[in-house]
């Protein structure tokens, strides 16, 4: 299974960023370009592993944007984007997020007090931003009833686990100077046994 995401991983160029080895990759960067066979698949994954009796789709700009609208588009489910421009409207949110390397503000709108989510992203290295995502869903008074990022690297995923929040990741991926060394896929679907 996510044969063509693995592979794609195993073949995306690195970059160092300060100490950090940076994967460039069409789910991660949106370049060289998006394929899509791969959001397919991991749409499609995403499909068998997630609670979908949601009510709306949560993600955050930007590489979470193609991800969302396709599920989006396969389940009908509204879809949010939790944005890096304020709007004003009213009821929104404002989120302070904190990555390894980056400090910005995201603005959540759209969201009503008990709605239920699912939260989908591209990636989780830090938690940075998720655990912000998360916070500021509860704050809002959402239900989040999934949390599915699509590439593990590093520590956030169980930083975030540790604080209570259970995230469900595709693969995890681990990157050296030059490559992208190793990935290992994390979440399978369950399995169905029939009875007869």
């Amino acid at each position: 299974m996510l044969e063509r995401l693995k592979n794609s991983l195993f073949s995306a160029p690195v970059y160092k960023r300060g100490d950090y080895n940076y994967f460039i990759h069409p789910i991660t960067d949106g370049v060289p370009e998006i394929r899509p066979e791969l959001i397919r698949e991991v749409v499609g994954h995403i499909v068998r592993i997630a609670d979908l009796d949601v009510d709306k789709i949560v993600t955050v700009e930007a590489m979470g944007i193609p991800i969302g609208i396709a599920l989006s588009i396969i389940t009908d489910i509204p879809l949010l984007i939790i944005r890096k421009r304020k709007y004003d409207l009213p009821g929104e949110i404002e989120v302070s997020q904190v990555t390894g390397y980056s400090r910005s503000q995201l603005f959540l709108n759209g969201i009503k007090r008990g709605d239920k989510v699912i939260v989908v992203d591209d990636v989780v290295s830090t938690g940075g931003t998720l655990l912000a995502t998360l916070e500021s869903l509860e704050f809002a008074g959402a239900i989040v009833k999934d949390v599915v990022v699509v590439i593990r690297r590093g520590d956030g995923a169980d930083r975030l686990k540790a604080k209570g929040h259970n995230i469900k990741t595709m693969v995890e991926v681990e990157v050296n100077e030059q490559r992208v060394t190793q990935v290992i896929e994390c979440h399978q679907p369950a399995q169905r046994v029939l009875i007869g």
